[in-house]
C-alpha cells in the first residue's frame, strides 16, 4: 500500500474505538467509521512501521446487518457510529472489542478469569440526561446551525433537530433556541470572536426535571458591543427565557441560566454564571438514593444505564461485613475518582467507612450534599489530585474502587494505589484501551484478574464500560517480579 493509493475492500472487524479494519488483496488497513461486512473504498493516509490507516471514501455494499437509520443526521452528524446497525449487532461488535482488549492484557496471567459478556442499556433511544449543543454553521459564512459537530469536522456544526439519543424535550429546546437566534453572531473558533457559544441542556430520567444554560461571550458581536441582558437588542435574554418557559414539555424546567465564558478553547465552562429562572442545580434518583445534580457537575448521561453499571458494580464489590453476631460493617473502602459520589453511597450502607477522592471541586461539594440527602454519615469525600491525596490521608483502605477518567490511572497514583496491598479491588472503565494498559501494572505488581464484565452506556456510539474485579495474589507475579 502506498499513500494516497485508493482501494476496495471488506471491513472484517471494528476494533476499539470505531477502527475498521479493511482487509484488501494489498493487505489491511484501519479506516473510522466502517462496519463489519461493509464493502469500502478508502483512500491510503498514512503507512508507518507497518500499520496502514486510510480514510472512508465510499460504501459500495451495505453489511448483511445494515438496517434503515433511525436518526436523519446519521452519516454528517460525528455524534452516532453505529446507528444502522441493529442493537443487538452493537452489543456484539462491543463485547468482541472489549473481550479482544482483555484477552491481549491478560495473555500473561496463569489464573483462570470470567468474562461475562456485555450488559445492555435498558434504554436505546432518548437515553441522554445531558447534551452540550454547539452553535456555528454546517458551511463557512452558512446560516446559523445548533448541534453536533459534523463528522469529521473540527469546525462546520450539524443541527441535530431530530436527534434520536435524546427526548422529545431536548430537540423542543434546541429548535426554539436556534431559531430565536437566528442571525445571532456565533463564537468563531479561529478568529475568537462572536457571541454564541453552547446550549446545555440536562434532565433527569427519573424526575423529569430540566436545566438549560445558554453558554455565551461576554460581547454581543465582532464590535465588542456589551451582552449584558438589558443591552441584547432583537436578541434579548430575557426574551428567550420568557419564550423558553412557555414550551409545551414533558418536563418540568427547574433553571435557566446565562454561562459567560470569554475562554479561546473550545470546552463548556463558566467564568461567570446568571439564573435567568429558578436555580442553578435539579434532582436524580438512582437505585433508590437522590442526587442533587448542577450545571457542571459529572453524573452518568444514562440514568437507566447508570444503575445497570452501579448495581453490577455493587455486585462485584460483594460483602464488605464482618463475621459474626450483627454481621457489623467494618471495611474502610477507598473510592478514588468519586465524582459526585455515587459508588461511596452505594457503598456506604455495607462499608464501616468510605473515603472519596475527586479532583473537580464542585463535584465535591456535590457529594458532599447528596451524602447528607441521603442521610449518609459514614462518607468522606477530599477536593484533590488523588496522586496527592493519597500521601495526604492517614488510614489505609480495606478496599478501592477505582473508576478514573478517560485516560485512566496517572502511573505514580497507581504506583501508589497497588502499594496498598488491598485483598480486593474493583475497576470501573469508561475507556477499555487505558484499562488493559493499566491492567499489565496491576498483574506485573501481584494481582490477577477474577471477573470482568462490559456495560453499554452509550447505545448507537463507539463507546463502552467495563468492570474488573481484582484479587492480590502476591505468589502468582512471574518469577524474578515483586510486588513494588
Amino acid at each position: 500500500m502506498k499513500k494516497g493509493q485508493v482501494l476496495t475492500g471488506i471491513v472484517d472487524r471494528v476494533d476499539f474505538p470505531n477502527k475498521g479494519v479493511v482487509i484488501t488483496e494489498e493487505g489491511s488497513c484501519v479506516v473510522k467509521n466502517a462496519l463489519p461486512g461493509q464493502k469500502v473504498t478508502f483512500a491510503v493516509q498514512k503507512k508507518r512501521n507497518g500499520r496502514v490507516e486510510g480514510r472512508l471514501l465510499e460504501v459500495i455494499e451495505k453489511a448483511p446487518a445494515e438496517i434503515e437509520s433511525p436518526c436523519p443526521h446519521f452519516g454528517a452528524c460525528g455524534g452516532c457510529t453505529y446507528l444502522s446497525l441493529p442493537y443487538d449487532e452493537q452489543l456484539k461488535i462491543k463485547e468482541a472489542q472489549v473481550k479482544k482488549l482483555l484477552e491481549g492484557a491478560l495473555s500473561g496471567q496463569s489464573e483462570k478469569w470470567i468474562f461475562e459478556g456485555i450488559k445492555g442499556s435498558p434504554v436505546q433511544t432518548g437515553y441522554r440526561n445531558k447534551m452540550e449543543f454547539s452553535f456555528g454553521d454546517e458551511y463557512k459564512d452558512g446560516p446559523l446551525a445548533l448541534g453536533m459537530h459534523k463528522r469529521g469536522s473540527f469546525y462546520d456544526i450539524v443541527t441535530v433537530k431530530d436527534c434520536q439519543i435524546v427526548d422529545e424535550d431536548y430537540r423542543k429546546i434546541l429548535a426554539f433556541t436556534r431559531k430565536y437566534f437566528d442571525g445571532c453572531s456565533f463564537y468563531h473558533r479561529l478568529r475568537h470572536t462572536g457571541y454564541l457559544r453552547h446550549l446545555l441542556v440536562r434532565k433527569a430520567y427519573r424526575t423529569g426535571e430540566i436545566l438549560i444554560a445558554l453558554v455565551t461571550t461576554s460581547h454581543m458581536n465582532d464590535d465588542g458591543e456589551d451582552a449584558g441582558v438589558e443591552n441584547s437588542g432583537k436578541f434579548n435574554l430575557e426574551q428567550w427565557k420568557e419564550q423558553i418557559l412557555n414550551l409545551d414539555l414533558n418536563g418540568n424546567i427547574t433553571g435557566v441560566l446565562h454561562v459567560t465564558n470569554d475562554s479561546v478553547a473550545d470546552v463548556v465552562q463558566s467564568e461567570r454564571t446568571d439564573v435567568l429562572h429558578g436555580k442553578d442545580f435539579f434532582y436524580e434518583e438512582l437505585l433508590g438514593l437522590k442526587f442533587k445534580i448542577s450545571t457542571f457537575s459529572f453524573f452518568q448521561t444514562n440514568s437507566l444505564g447508570a444503575e445497570v453499571l452501579y448495581e453490577t458494580a455493587r455486585e462485584y464489590i460483594g460483602d464488605l461485613t464482618a463475621p459474626g453476631d450483627g454481621q457489623k460493617p467494618d471495611k474502610l473502602v477507598f473510592d478514588l475518582y468519586s465524582g459526585t459520589g455515587t459508588i461511596a453511597q452505594l457503598m456506604a450502607p455495607v462499608a464501616k467507612k468510605v473515603i472519596g477522592v475527586e479532583i473537580v471541586e464542585e463535584a465535591v461539594e456535590a457529594a458532599k450534599r447528596n451524602a447528607e440527602l441521603n442521610g449518609l454519615h459514614n462518607c468522606e469525600f477530599i477536593a484533590g489530585d488523588v496522586l496527592k491525596v493519597l500521601d495526604e490521608i492517614e488510614e489505609k483502605p480495606d478496599m478501592i474502587v477505582l473508576d478514573p477518567p478517560r485516560d485512566g490511572v496517572h502511573p505514580l497514583a497507581l504506583k501508589k494505589i497497588i502499594g496498598y496491598g488491598v485483598d480486593k479491588l474493583v475497576y470501573i472503565s469508561c475507556k477499555p484501551t487505558s484499562l488493559a494498559r493499566d491492567l499489565e501494572v496491576f498483574l506485573e505488581n501481584g494481582y490477577v484478574v477474577e471477573r470482568a464484565v462490559a456495560v453499554d452506556q452509550f447505545p448507537w456510539t463507539a463507546n463502552v464500560e467495563v468492570i474488573i474485579k481484582m484479587q492480590y495474589k502476591p505468589q502468582q507475579v512471574g518469577a524474578g517480579k515483586e510486588k513494588n
